[in-house]
């Protein structure tokens, strides 16, 4: 098992830059190029500091590159040779350390919208995405099913619709994710058997709903009969308990016990999603390091 955070080092104290739309039409191409060219940087120096501290899984920001799938965005930035020379470096770290990088686009990134505007605006982001990905050697793209509109099961039919109409490319990389109000777990693997997309396993999620241990064995079990590849799943700790689904800074230790048990031994790649970042990696590898000495 390993561990990951994502988007930015609080020990680095990154920030992404980024810009207002009329800030862009009125400095241009060369504005958002040199807000990239920070970004990139800030990304090259985490990748350092995570290869300095073993760590191999993490979670690049969608806001790397502002504005990339706006409408009036027309900067290449996928054929920048600058870009290109960040992004091969950041390539190369990952390679050598045998790193593992993911995206997560935003809320607003909706394959089973009744609006087909918000559909294709999705589909332009999940090709962002990959395009990104796929210059730096990353593997995984994590998205939400979406709304479920007044009826779930014809929703979870659009999703799936949705994605076989995707470039192979990007439904290569797509990972479904449950979340914590309307799809479960067991609705993503209900997509999954109409249309085969990758799920990822959120336990915290999940445990919402107030599931119980043996059913969360027996879910991530699919889950994982749904990979090509090492699965990969998301821990995060509840504020006020297991099924508050806001998180905490840390993960609790209780949290990650469970997780041990539900794995029962299935090596897996956990994103921690915790607002202390690598700090919260830290902090539960020192505790599991400390368990094991005593």
């Amino acid at each position: 098992m390993r561990f990951g955070y994502a988007c930015l080092n609080l020990t680095l104290e990154t920030k992404m830059r980024t810009c207002r739309l009329q800030t862009m039409r009125n400095e241009g191409m060369a504005k958002i190029k040199e807000l990239t060219m920070h970004n990139l940087d800030l990304v090259q120096e985490m990748v350092n500091w995570n290869e300095a501290n073993h760590i191999t899984f993490f979670r690049l920001s969608s806001e790397i590159i502002p504005f990339a799938t706006h409408p009036e965005m027309d900067w290449a930035w996928d054929k920048d040779k600058d870009v290109l020379q960040r992004l091969e470096g950041i390539k190369k770290i990952g390679k050598q350390g045998g790193m593992r990088f993911s995206m997560h686009p935003g809320q607003y990134t909706v394959l089973n919208s009744p609006k087909e505007q918000v559909v294709t605006n999705a589909v332009n982001d999940l090709l962002y995405h990959e395009r990104f990905l796929s210059l730096v050697g990353g593997t995984d793209i994590i998205i939400h099913t979406g709304g479920a509109y007044g009826d779930k099961e014809k929703a979870k039919a659009t999703f799936a619709k949705s994605y076989k109409q995707l470039p192979d490319a990007v439904k290569m990389k797509i990972r479904l994710e449950n979340d914590d109000k309307t799809f479960h777990t067991r609705d993503v693997l209900d997509i999954h058997e109409q249309c085969g997309v990758t799920v990822v396993f959120d336990i915290h999620h999940e445990r919402c709903f107030h599931t119980k241990e043996t059913e969360l064995k027996k879910l991530f079990k699919h889950v994982c009969e749904t990979w090509s590849m090492k699965p990969k799943l998301h821990i995060s700790s509840g504020r006020s308990g297991e099924a508050d689904p806001r998180h905490t800074d840390y993960i609790r230790r209780e949290d990650y016990d469970l997780l041990v048990r539900v794995l029962d031994g299935t090596d897996a790649d956990v994103m921690i999603e915790a607002k202390a970042k690598e700090k919260a990696l830290l902090s539960l590898r020192e505790s599991i390091m400390e368990g094991k000495e005593e």
